[in-house]
This record gives structure tokens, sequence and C-alpha cells, in this order.
């Protein structure tokens, strides 16, 4: 099998397409009135654009970690009528539902920025009862599955991945699948996930209507702060 190219993908066919939609970002955003989408876009662009040869720069594990800070300022800004919160977990991914006396969090492995990006594309695909619902209900075996299970999981992943991919490159990052399976012991050669999850991938941008609402209102707002890190990969 041919390797997948994620960065072929046509991510500012998309970025065209939400920015140029009739609905303007203060319709589609919950809190537009306080994202100041040019102070964002600014923040990204010193983040991306850190010379390492500077006698006081910034290692990258220091540089990861502010541009996980501005993910999280970001999103809680979109999302804030939501009744939600990302927040930087120390451990494995969760979703904690909201309670009576607080917002629901969608907590991100070890703060890790992709890891950020995948479940918050978890979120976008979960209707409103599974927002109800720890983990938001899903079903879920660690990495040591059998190989029924894997497929399972596998088939679970794509749409995630997809939108993952997705937020990927609208921020100008690469992206890579994850089969989450390092402890397998049977044949994983002949899974197409990868292509499965380029496909889909695909798709969204050809038919981006198709795209869960938050999934298209977050990718908008990204095309719009980020859009010079998209011509910088694309370049």
């Amino acid at each position: 099998m041919s390797a997948i190219h994620f960065s072929k993908l046509a991510i500012r066919k998309l970025a065209d397409y939400l920015t140029q939609l009739p609905t303007s970002i203060a319709n589609d955003c919950n809190n537009a009135a306080y994202l100041d989408t040019e102070a964002f876009k600014q923040q990204w662009q010193q983040l991306q654009y850190i010379d390492p040869n500077e006698p006081k720069a910034l290692s990258a594990e220091s540089i990861e970690k502010e541009q996980v800070d501005w993910l999280i300022d970001l999103f809680n800004t979109v999302f804030s009528a939501k009744n939600v919160e990302l927040v930087r977990g120390e451990s494995e991914p969760e979703y904690f539902p909201a309670t009576e006396s607080g917002p629901a969090r969608i907590e991100f492995a070890h703060g890790f920025f992709q890891s950020a990006l995948h479940e918050i594309s978890h979120w976008s695909l979960a209707g409103s009862h599974r927002r109800t619902l720890p983990d938001f209900g899903y079903w879920y075996a660690p990495d040591g599955r059998t190989e029924a299970q894997q497929k399972a999981f596998e088939q679970v992943e794509i749409k995630p991945q997809a939108i993952e991919c997705l937020f990927s490159l609208m921020c100008g990052r690469p992206f890579r699948v994850s089969q989450d399976n390092l402890h397998a012991d049977f044949d994983t050669s002949q899974s197409t996930f990868e292509i499965d999850v380029y496909n889909q991938a695909k798709l969204y941008i050809d038919a981006p209507q198709n795209l869960p609402r938050d999934a298209k209102t977050l990718l908008t707002v990204l095309a719009l702060v980020c859009h010079d890190s998209i011509d910088n990969e694309m370049g």
C-alpha cells in the first residue's frame, strides 16, 4: 500500500469555503462578542515563527505548552455558551459531563496539543444526549486489544480522526493516524484504517455541509486566525 500524505488534502479549499459563507462568524460562534480573532491570530503567528537560534528562544516543550494554552483559550472562548471547558489533563483523556456545580470538561492527555484536537473531535461528533454521559458513553478497550476489538476500534475512530486531521491541517500542523495498538500481537499490515481516515477527511472537504456544526465552527475560526500557517504549510 502506498504512503498516504495527509498534507496533500485540499485544506485551503475548505478554509476558503468556510470563511466565505454568507453567514458571518459572529452568527456561528457562540461568544463572538468576546472573540478577538486578530489577537488570536497575532498570538498564533508569534508561537509559529519563533527563531530557535535566538539567545532567549523557548524550548520545544515550552512552545508546545504555550500553543496548548492558546488552543484552550480559543476553544473556551468560542464555546463558552456550550457550558463546556477544554482542560489540560495529566494522564489519560476523559470527558466529564456538566453538573449542577460546573461545566462539562474535555480533559486531553498529558497536555499534548494533538490530544486536545483529538478529544475536541470526539466532542464535536457527540450529540446532545451523549454529551450528558461520561466519555460520551462510548466503548473503549485499551491497547492490547484482540484483532476483532482492533477492527471495531478503528471503525469508530474514522470520523473523529478525520476531523482531527482537518483541525491539524487548519493549524498548519502535520497529522498522522493513531491506531493505538503498540502491543498488538497480530498482523496489522492489511488494515485500511489510514486510507479510510484520509477518504473521510476528503469527503468532509468535498461536502463540508456534512461536518458536525461545532467542528465547522472551530474550523472556521482556525481558518480565520491560522490561515498564514496554512499558506506556509501548503507552500
